[in-house]
């Protein structure tokens, strides 16, 4: 038996790696979830924790923001208060007819579900739809959260974003039954990514942050996004820096956003206002930014996971030829108020990308954004400057320490 700390990038995914190099032949996640697939197939058991829930209070307070006993609405509830939800729904069923309890989406074993009874499964939950129900028809009551903090946390984000926007959602305290109307603060979570989409088509450096090895199909999206930024004419990074603090991106001033492939919480976990000088995106708005076929017709709720842009996922959207018409129409920032030029789209199975072909000197510099960054800073480090610099004799420098030279006197 060993017992594992949190991994290096995020508290929520399961610490496959570490069990690898332990040799483990399964695992026990204590703590909060994320419930995404991890990179390799090891049985892992989940103890999400009890946190209690006073069914009265949550009870009285979904009656009054549901008045209506036939409108569709979905019981949802962070990790920690999963298991009150059943309780919950035993008594409001007398009295509404149209309601869903979710339930956290857990590993099941091969062959335990057939696939005319596989619930839907989004936002780390299964639904038990209906034959012929949408997600999208239904409301949210969300049990969790506290009075106190007043940013929602990654899971709540998660679903306020990824909700369908015409419907309610309401979030209920589950000690004091105090409930607050979302929808105000998922307008103000889709009007960021939106700025977020517009910073990522100004921008000309892309750093991506290697932010998980565990989760699955990493690599898969890790070139899907470097596809992305040679199509839509863009530089990119990667860099494989853990969890990402203001310090260590500070070294990489050329780079204009970073884009962050992690799971799902670690996408949406709230950043510290002001303390990076650059802003973090999800893969989903990277995407919006470079294809510009997305979004699909049709598509109405927000992607946090990465495995929903891949081949194979029913959101993906591959990318235009590269005669396409869309690829020439005229786009303007919304930020500068400035003509985008149009993408010097390349596709990698062109023959002249690997060619060697003499360039002039402008063009050779502009081909590297690091360079070119480093050239317009006034102070680009010690540099020999071999004859350029007159020859002076050595003179004797201050003495003493900082606080009080000799020279400075006794002031």
């Amino acid at each position: 038996m060993f017992i594992l700390g949190d991994t290096a990038y995020g508290s929520c995914c399961v610490d496959v790696l570490g069990a690898e190099q332990a040799g483990a032949q399964a695992l026990v996640h204590f703590g909060p979830a994320c419930l995404t697939p991890p990179a390799c197939l090891l049985p892992v058991a989940f103890v999400l924790g009890q946190r209690s829930v006073s069914l009265e209070l949550c009870a009285k307070a979904f009656e009054a923001q549901n008045p209506d006993p036939k409108a569709p609405v979905v019981l949802l509830s962070e990790p920690a208060c999963a298991h009150a939800l059943e309780g919950l729904a035993t008594l409001l069923r007398p009295r509404y007819l149209d309601l869903l309890v979710s339930s956290p989406a857990f590993p099941l074993s091969l062959g335990s579900l057939s696939p005319e009874l596989k619930p839907l499964e989004c936002f780390g939950r299964r639904f038990p739809l209906a034959p012929g129900r949408r997600l999208e028809e239904y409301g949210a009551f969300y049990v969790g959260g506290s009075e106190t903090n007043s940013d929602p946390d990654p899971d709540l984000s998660r679903l306020l974003l990824g909700w369908a926007p015409g419907q309610p959602f309401f979030s209920c305290c589950p000690d004091t039954g105090l409930t607050q109307d979302e929808g105000v603060q998922a307008g103000r979570l889709r009007a960021r990514r939106r700025y977020l989409v517009e910073r990522a088509r100004d921008a000309r450096v892309v750093g991506l942050l290697a932010g998980t090895l565990g989760v699955a199909q990493h690599r898969e999206a890790l070139a899907h996004l470097r596809n992305l930024t040679q199509a839509a004419g863009k530089r990119s990074y990667v860099l494989a820096l853990g969890r990402p603090t203001p310090a260590k991106l500070a070294n990489f001033p050329e780079v204009d956003v970073f884009v962050l492939l992690a799971c799902p919480l670690g996408t949406l976990a709230p950043q510290p206002s002001g303390s990076f000088f650059r802003p973090i995106l999800a893969p989903c708005e990277l995407e919006a930014a470079c294809n510009p076929d997305w979004p699909p017709p049709g598509l109405a709720p927000y992607l946090t996971h990465y495995a929903d842009l891949l081949p194979g996922s029913p959101f993906h959207v591959p990318l235009p030829p590269p005669e396409s018409e869309l690829w020439d129409t005229p786009d303007v920032s919304l930020i500068t108020g400035e003509l985008r030029p149009p993408p010097a789209w390349k596709s990698s199975n062109d023959p002249g990308c690997s060619a060697l072909t003499p360039q002039p000197q402008l063009e050779l510099i502009e081909s590297s954004p690091a360079a070119l960054f480093l050239s317009s800073r006034s102070w680009q480090g010690l540099e020999p400057r071999r004859g350029q610099t007159p020859v002076t004799e050595a003179v004797i420098g201050r003495r003493g320490i900082a606080i009080a030279y000799e020279d400075e006197g006794s002031s």
